[in-house]
């Protein structure tokens, strides 16, 4: 495992949507173990390929002790809506608050290429979009009405210190 450099905002391929993976393979296996140690080292809760530079459909997160890799992940169903801050390692030192869907369900592939079914609420489903949105060159800023609604995290010693890591 390698812990690769996360880009930060202004990188151009934060703003394109990621290819599709077609090839679940020994490089694919590498660049998951790469995105966890990444984002454990940064530290985060998620993280997508593109941020380290590498325009897959490809994502991981991490709570509370659990794992999930997503290879060709989607929203298929999204329910209520919930305010709550949300970070960016390729943001850093920045948080907003932001409204995302409360419940989602989302459908991915595993490392090995077998599809699955995963249902998240709270910070996970707030994960799970987050990471969905940055594979189709979306930030979380792009929801704020302006970027003064941005808040440095220094400023707001009372924001989670897991919120505001990244997501």
């Amino acid at each position: 495992m390698v812990i690769r450099r996360i880009l930060t905002a202004e990188e151009p391929i934060l703003r394109e949507r990621a290819k599709r993976v077609t090839h679940f393979d020994a490089s694919l296996h590498r660049l998951l173990d790469d995105l966890l140690e990444t984002m454990r080292d940064a530290p985060g809760v998620g993280l997508a390929a593109n941020q380290i530079g590498v325009p897959l459909q490809v994502a991981v997160i991490e709570l509370e002790d659990k794992v999930t890799e997503l290879i060709n992940p989607q929203i298929v169903r999204s329910s209520g809506e919930i305010v709550d801050w949300e970070g960016c390692l390729s943001i850093p030192g920045f948080v907003a608050e932001i409204a995302r869907a409360a419940k989602v369900t989302g459908k991915a592939r595993d490392r090995n290429g077998k599809e699955f079914r995963v249902k998240g609420e709270e910070l996970f489903a707030r994960a799970l979009q987050h990471e969905i949105d940055h594979l189709n060159g979306v930030l979380y800023v792009d929801y704020l009405d302006t970027l003064e609604d941005m808040v440095r995290i220094s400023e707001h010693s009372e924001i989670q210190e897991e919120t505001a890591a990244g997501i």
